[in-house]
């Protein structure tokens, strides 16, 4: 027998000016035809409570809004904001730009928190912390974050000494996308020989509210068979998965195939935008 997993609730922050994205919803930027915020908002579908700091948006699964106050403080701010809406005893923080994320990835920094410690972060493989991939015990969090001089404008490492924390070195989660020469990269390496087909499957879960953790093992040898071994299987899972989604769900697979269909145009629109060098 196991134990059950922990409670926790999420914190995504999804604000912030995008400068150096001239200004877009960086949120709302598409990778693999998803929005950052669902990728990342899927990735802690765990999570008991999501609360998302930021202005208000379209997303595939429901949250809790909030702002700081006034809008524009920042990350620190916009943390203290989150921590203040979090009821469970651990909460999850991520930022909204890290396409990359999956729900191992809370499951991993949970599993990684040492009783001692106030909260477990990521560090990417260069050694920098990463406070906005990390796992923290919510009562020391808050205390920490009432316990500084100021929210409004200060720097996001500010609060790491109030903290005392363990790191999970080489994270391979922690790429963001701060710019659109990094949204190309992100666009271009979910697409590569060795992930894409996870990636479109995870696509496709998300579009259709399946499990992300089906076992689709037994399914692919199964399409392999039947497509007398065709070496791209990803047609005829995707329409097992179209089945399973109206079976499970209730839809009609009509409109499962007409959601599927318009995620692959934005796959292929994405792919169109990034050979003219045109940012999405």
């Amino acid at each position: 027998m196991t134990d059950d997993p922990p409670v926790f609730d999420a914190i995504v922050l999804a604000g912030g000016a995008a400068r150096r994205l001239g200004g877009a919803d960086k949120a709302a930027v598409t990778v693999g035809g998803r929005p950052l915020l669902d990728r990342v908002l899927d990735a802690c579908r765990a999570a008991r409570r999501t609360v998302v700091v930021g202005p208000p948006r379209p997303t595939r699964r429901p949250v809790r809004w909030v702002r700081e106050d006034p809008p524009g403080g920042g990350p620190l701010a916009a943390l203290a904001a989150g921590a203040a809406e979090v009821t469970a005893p651990l909460v999850a923080v991520l930022a909204t730009d890290l396409p990359f994320l999956t729900p191992a990835t809370p499951r991993a920094l949970l599993a990684a928190l040492p009783p001692h410690a106030d909260g477990v972060l990521e560090q990417d493989a260069d050694g920098r912390d990463q406070p906005l991939t990390a796992v923290y015990r919510t009562e020391p969090l808050r205390r920490a974050l009432a316990g500084l001089p100021a929210v409004h404008g200060a720097p996001l490492r500010t609060l790491l000494p109030a903290l005392t924390l363990h790191r999970r070195a080489g994270a391979t989660t922690t790429f963001d996308c701060d710019t659109w020469a990094e949204i190309a990269a992100a666009r271009v390496r979910i697409k590569e020989h060795g992930t894409v087909l996870d990636e479109w499957i995870a696509a496709v879960n998300a579009e259709l509210d399946i499990d992300p953790d089906l076992d689709r093992t037994v399914l692919l040898d199964a399409a392999r068979d039947v497509a007398h071994g065709v070496a791209r299987p990803a047609a005829p899972l995707t329409t097992f998965l179209i089945g399973y989604a109206a079976a499970q769900h209730g839809i009609g697979p009509a409109e499962a195939a007409r959601r599927v269909a318009a995620l692959a145009a934005r796959w292929a629109q994405e792919q169109e935008q990034q050979d003219e060098g045109r940012p999405a």
